[in-house]
């Protein structure tokens, strides 16, 4: 097997004319360097006049709630907004995706992950996607709103999916509570189906709730880590915390009895992708108990390529040019490469022994709070037959990354 030089850090592009190169074959990218880059510090603080320059009255929908929201605090270089919303629960209609409702309780995230897909909810209210990580927006009475959007019928039998656009366990939810506010609402409920997709171990401090709602209900929870070499993990995931750390969450849920796997998503070309790096994750995973892992190759919506290729020309300067090339055009990488990677991770699975999706068999049938006042110990009648649990882990956490 041909050896790559390792690539190091450029403190500033050069520029030069980029020699022709002839692709026989579509080969993974190069070894990418031993997570030896320096992360950049802390994102500075943001100007007063940071959101839209428009009056409120202005704008509409959710941007004119965003520029109204007063501030709530500012530290760490992020601003925190009280954003008023109507609802927690979102329908989500796209045929793509394997789940009917998505819940953010938060609009952007701290953890500013270079790579992050999200950032584009933020242009919906006349925001750059730069903000992302810099304009927190939490939303308010969220346990309030969600003990009644879960009244509604159309939710029944529907896989409930937290942590779709942004993450629910990020630094806001140790001081805002909204995650938990939302999660102590669910644990009253019986017969939802529901997932949880997070970076943070900070979700061990809600396994009370995790452990009741499990006895309810059918729960899922992914741990999102893109390598377990730590400097790397910073350099990509700035405020995210230690891989280390999250494959210590995954042993403490197991050790709860709840279900808990490993997302390895995105895996980043070049970057993430070698078979080193991704056996030694998998094998992390397995060592922590994980019930699942999966993996998905890096994709980029228009406002997270304008943030991430600049990072990779500054500190991957050798993988820009395959990088402009893959993602500029079509936002993906090309077919033959994500087929590689795929098969990749199947071969991971079946070696160390993995399912290929959550057990969703332990949920309790749907229990509407509402009809058991009227209908006593009856079973409340529902027309509405559950999904299929059989839709794999891979193919829920894919469409969870491409959800708003």
């Amino acid at each position: 097997m041909a050896t790559f030089p390792t690539l190091r850090a450029a403190p500033a592009l050069q520029k030069r004319r980029p020699r022709r190169s002839i692709v026989t074959s579509l080969n993974l990218f190069s070894a990418a360097p031993n997570g030896t880059g320096e992360a950049r510090g802390a994102s500075p603080p943001p100007s007063a006049d940071g959101r839209s320059s428009e009056p409120a009255e202005n704008l509409a929908g959710i941007a004119r709630l965003a520029a109204s929201s007063p501030l709530a605090d500012a530290k760490r270089g992020t601003e925190y907004f009280l954003l008023p919303v109507r609802s927690i629960l979102n329908r989500c209609n796209s045929p793509r995706v394997p789940f009917g409702w998505t819940v953010n309780p938060y609009r952007g995230c701290e953890f500013g992950c270079h790579y992050c897909y999200a950032r584009y909810t933020h242009e919906y209210m006349e925001l750059d996607g730069g903000d992302f990580e810099r304009k927190i927006y939490v939303k308010e009475n969220a346990g309030a709103l969600v003990a009644r959007d879960l009244q509604n019928e159309r939710i029944w039998g529907d896989h409930i999916s937290i942590g779709t656009a942004t993450d629910p366990y990020q630094p806001a939810e140790g001081e805002f509570g909204a995650t938990r506010a939302i999660l102590e609402e669910m644990a009253r409920r019986e017969g939802l189906q529901l997932s949880i997709t997070t970076k943070s171990n900070r979700v061990v401090r809600d396994i009370d709730l995790l452990k009741k709602i499990s006895e309810r209900s059918a729960l899922s929870i992914n741990l999102s880590i893109t390598t377990i070499r730590t400097r790397l993990a910073r350099l990509l995931e700035p405020r995210a915390p230690r891989p280390d750390l999250r494959l210590a969450a995954v042993r403490r849920l197991r050790d709860a009895g709840v279900s808990a796997g490993v997302l390895a998503m995105p895996i980043v070309p070049g970057i993430t992708d070698s078979e080193e790096d991704l056996d030694a994750l998998a094998k992390a995973a397995r060592d922590a108990d994980a019930q699942w892992f999966a993996g998905r190759v890096l994709f980029l919506m228009p406002s997270a390529l304008k943030q991430f290729v600049p990072f990779v020309e500054a500190k991957f300067p050798k993988l820009a040019r395959q990088y402009r090339e893959w993602y500029l055009r079509r936002g993906n990488a090309p077919e033959g490469y994500r087929r590689e990677i795929s098969e990749r991770v199947e071969r991971l699975r079946k070696k160390y022994g993995f399912d290929t999706r959550p057990d969703r068999s332990g949920g309790k049938p749907w229990h509407s709070p509402q009809l058991a006042l009227s209908l006593g110990t009856q079973t409340p009648p529902c027309s509405t037959p559950a999904k299929s649990a059989t839709v794999s882990i891979q193919t829920i956490a894919a469409a969870q990354l491409r959800a708003g």
